[in-house]
């Protein structure tokens, strides 16, 4: 490779509020068009914004647990620029001042650690939303004016898509820990640009750079800058220039698509928004969100990996939600073994949660209730599969396990008695298997065993099994 990448990332995420950052509309999401806007998220003459005291705390939040230094006074901007979906003919955006400064997030790509500088997060205002599939003209919607976002802007350290995508993953995962931000791309409420651009190994000087747009996944930001290295790559290679442009990411044929030249910060006239005074952050307000952070997500991995003695796979799954954590956590406590309840999650719960297409809260396989199977199991009151069995009429009906085993019928025989008959009755029928078994051929263990669960109609324990088959091979 003769040329470096250089990557920034500016990731928008809308943060959980029930009302907008300068008004009282709401802020869900779905609703009817135009059914949540009022004159100041429209931008009617005389209509005075009010900031969203919960705003500020989230954006608080997030700046605290990405490493930043909170500013005890920041200063609201318009963001001018002339677009349909925006009724004002300027974004209330945060820019010389923001409210959180010189962060960083700390992450591991291709075996490597590194950390990535966060230069800023502010906060400002989303745009309305235009509508184009339902009519021969555009439509918008006014119920998104205003929504409340924090703006969170990296410093150009990403060298690779590889990075760029542990970079988004390590925030979104810290951005759900705070509760600030639902991360649903789908809905919009997180979206990332791409600032890529390339320059000869050796070089420090940036080169000329493309933001990428419209990608809804972190796969396709992989993939759209892979894309965009590769163009602008063989634009220099073939004496041509990189023209900084804005450019759509087309996921249907992965490609990027020229949208306009790129603004550059004076083509907003920034200045200080008139009806917002200085925003005013005390110690009293960092200290309370200090003191509410939960534990987040690098500590809760590190945590793990010595409390339970998982694998770095295991721990990765079992940390990527608090929701997840907490239901391993408490399976993992009331069924007295950690790695059971990591497998029992990882192989099965998840299966569930992917098949029906719900969220954890919605299981009717409570934590209480998988733990009681995993001891159902470990206690040899059943077997292994038919575990499986009672976890899926758990699930299913939302009885208890032990109430299930009794109406299924599934109490595994341990009794030694009872086995010792099936196992005299399966050598009896089978002489030759016998002979082949007491000249060495041990892998006709798995043949009697599997012959007795099928007597047994499952039900037999298969640890029991194998131990009357050595007795009575020796006898």
């Amino acid at each position: 490779m003769k040329f470096e990448t250089v990557i920034g990332l500016e990731i928008h995420a809308q943060l959980k509020t029930k009302t907008k950052i300068f008004c009282g509309c709401k802020t869900s999401f779905g609703d009817e068009p135009n059914t949540h806007s009022c004159p100041v998220c429209q931008g009617l003459p005389g209509a005075l914004p009010v900031l969203n005291r919960e705003v500020v705390k989230k954006a608080i939040r997030a700046g605290l647990a990405t490493n930043h230094t909170i500013r005890k006074e920041s200063v609201f901007a318009r963001k001018n620029y002339f677009y349909p979906d925006l009724p004002k003919g300027y974004q209330i955006s945060q820019f010389e001042l923001p409210i959180c400064e010189k962060g960083y997030l700390d992450i591991v790509a291709d075996g490597n650690k590194k950390r990535v500088g966060i230069t800023r997060i502010h906060l400002e205002e989303d745009a309305g939303k235009l509508i184009h599939d339902q009519d021969i003209d555009s439509l918008f919607d006014a119920n998104r004016c205003g929504t409340p976002l924090i703006e969170i802007v990296s410093e150009p350290d990403m060298r690779s898509s590889e990075e760029a995508y542990q970079y988004l993953t390590g925030l979104k995962k810290i951005l759900q820990y705070l509760d600030v931000c639902d991360c649903n791309m789908e809905e919009g409420s997180l979206r990332c640009d791409a600032n890529v651009s390339i320059r000869p190994f050796g070089e420090t000087k940036l080169g000329t750079k493309a933001e990428l747009k419209n990608m809804n996944s972190f796969s396709n930001v992989k993939k759209a800058i892979d894309y965009e290295v590769e163009r602008q790559t063989e634009l220099i290679e073939n004496g041509k220039i990189v023209v900084q442009q804005t450019f759509l990411w087309d996921a249907n044929k992965n490609i990027t698509i020229a949208m306009r030249s790129k603004e550059s910060s004076d083509d907003y006239r920034y200045f200080p928004d008139p009806d917002l005074t200085t925003l005013i952050v005390t110690d009293k307000m960092i200290d309370e969100q200090k003191d509410t952070l939960p534990e987040l997500p690098k500590d809760k991995e590190k945590r793990f990996s010595e409390q339970y003695s998982l694998d770095n796979d295991a721990i990765a799954v079992l940390t990527e939600t608090i929701e997840i954590a907490d239901y391993y956590e408490k399976t993992a406590k009331l069924c007295g073994n950690a790695k059971s309840a990591s497998g029992w999650i990882l192989t099965d719960i998840l299966k569930i949660l992917k098949e029906k297409q719900c969220e954890l809260g919605e299981l009717k396989t409570t934590s209480e209730k998988l733990a009681e199977i995993i001891k159902l199991v470990q206690t040899d009151k059943i077997s292994a599969s038919a575990g499986k069995k009672i976890l899926a009429a758990v699930e299913e009906t939302g009885k208890e396990p032990q109430t299930l085993v009794e109406e299924l019928g599934l109490s595994q025989v341990s009794d030694s008695g009872e086995l010792k008959t099936i196992m005299e009755k399966i050598f009896s029928e089978n002489p030759a298997e016998v002979e082949r078994f007491k000249s060495g051929d041990n892998k006709l263990t798995s043949f009697f065993v599997g012959q007795a669960m099928k007597e047994s109609k499952g039900k037999a324990n298969p640890k029991e099994i194998n131990r009357i088959i050595g007795e009575l091979i020796n006898s």
